[in-house]
C-alpha cells in the first residue's frame, strides 16, 4: 500500500518561512519523481515544484521561483518544500505527489503524471 504523509503546514505572517515534509512508503522512493501541488479555496490544483527521481533536476511554478526550494532525502524516503518569503497568495492546501512512472527521463509538471497523493497540509499566510 502506497502512503504519502505531509506535515509542516501552519499559520504564518507574510515574509515568514515554512518547510513542508512528505514521507513516502510502499514504493522504492528513489525510483520516482516527486512533486508538490497546491489548491487554494475555489481554485484548481496548481503545480508548485517537482524533483527528478535522481534528485539532479528541479522544476518550479512561475509564482514560486526564487522563493521555494524542493529537495529529497532518499535515505529517509522524504521530499521537502522549503518556502521562503511567503505571501498571502501562497495560502492553500499543499499536496505531495508520487510519479506514476518509474525513472521518468523528463520530470513532468502535469498533475496527471502523479498517481499517488498525500492528504494535504494547510498553509495559511496572513498579510
Amino acid at each position: 500500500q502506497v502512503q504519502l504523509v505531509e506535515s509542516g503546514g501552519g499559520l504564518v505572517q507574510a515574509g515568514a518561512s515554512l518547510r513542508l515534509s512528505c514521507i513516502v512508503s510502499g514504493r522504492p522512493f528513489d525510483q520516482f519523481a516527486m512533486s508538490w501541488f497546491r489548491q487554494a479555496q475555489g481554485k484548481e490544483r496548481e503545480f508548485v515544484a517537482a524533483i527528478r527521481w535522481s534528485g539532479d533536476a528541479t522544476y518550479y511554478g512561475d509564482s514560486v521561483k526564487e522563493r521555494f526550494t524542493i529537495s529529497r532525502d532518499n535515505a529517509k524516503n522524504t521530499v521537502y518544500l522549503q518556502m521562503n518569503s511567503l505571501k498571502s497568495e501562497d495560502t492553500a492546501v499543499y499536496y505531495c505527489g508520487l510519479d506514476r512512472q518509474r525513472r521518468r527521463s523528463v520530470t513532468s509538471t502535469s498533475r496527471s503524471a502523479y498517481q499517488y497523493w498525500g492528504q494535504g497540509t494547510q498553509v495559511t499566510v496572513s498579510s
